[in-house]
């Protein structure tokens, strides 16, 4: 759920345009496409966007439409049905999926809806099982600390959440229309609960968890990957719910890792 980074100005200078799509786009050759959480912004991806492509992969991070499909379209299902088109229009074929928090939820649905379009999955922090997004209530309007601390507490590190993540975060809560549509999705997530689907999943799929994480807490990958029949879990310390922007680094490096194994580099 981590919110925009703004400090990044350049990856908002190449947001691409094309038909009813938005997406940034780097690189050439196998296709990693991204996606982002309920309240993350392209920029969480930074780390992977200027690693990746220069290992042989074009990197694609299409920007969710969150907050502008209909309110009865606005659920998990219609994102992954939006996603589906995305890779449509861009003629792409045997992807990887990348998905954080709410990103990564929509990409296990996507995997489950077109297991034919997808080579591999990588989720971390996932939704799908459980989460705690909303923690103790719904968001408290207009209480500035109050959505600090929360966004604090997505981090192991308080620190990563900037005061641009914050200010962020505090803008949406306090948009009535994206309030609404916030807790909307938060609810599609909690029934578009994926326990029975994920056994019958065979898509190959890479777990990068942080050991803090309070919002999926660990007990959280630990039961994503008993159930998916083809996964591997990796584990990073001192990392709370979005470790490719706590650890971007680290993060990288087992995902690169895992990719060779499998022989998708």
């Amino acid at each position: 759920m981590p919110g925009k980074d703004r400090s990044t100005p350049s990856m908002e200078e190449k947001l691409i345009t094309a038909g009813k799509f938005k997406y940034i786009e780097i690189g050439e050759g196998t296709p990693i496409v991204i996606l982002h959480g309920l309240m993350g912004g392209l920029s969480n991806f930074q780390g992977v966007r200027e690693y990746f492509p220069d290992k042989g992969y074009k990197i694609i991070i299409p920007e969710l439409p969150i907050y502008d499909m209909p309110m009865l379209k606005t659920n998990v299902k219609q994102f992954a049905k939006y996603v589906q088109k995305f890779i449509e229009f861009k003629e792409l074929k045997d992807v990887i999926l990348l998905g954080n928090s709410l990103g990564g939820h929509i990409g296990l649905l996507h995997s489950k809806m077109y297991p034919e379009m997808v080579k591999a999955l990588v989720i971390t922090g996932s939704s799908g099982l459980y989460e705690s997004a909303m923690g103790d209530g719904y968001p408290k309007r207009g209480d500035y600390e109050f959505i600090k601390k929360k966004a604090q507490d997505v981090f192991y590190d308080p620190e990563v959440a900037t005061k641009e993540i914050v200010d962020d975060v505090f803008a949406t809560v306090n948009d009535r229309v994206k309030l609404v549509k916030t807790l909307s999705i938060a609810k599609s997530a909690i029934r578009h609960n994926m326990a029975q689907d994920l056994p019958q999943m065979k898509t190959p799929t890479c777990i990068i968890w942080g050991e803090n994480d309070e919002v999926t807490p660990p007990d959280v990958a630990d039961l994503f990957n008993e159930l998916l029949p083809d996964s591997d879990l990796f584990w990073i310390k001192k990392c709370g719910h979005a470790p490719m922007m706590e650890h971007p680094e680290e993060f990288n490096q087992i995902l690169d890792a895992w990719l060779q194994k499998r022989g998708y580099n």
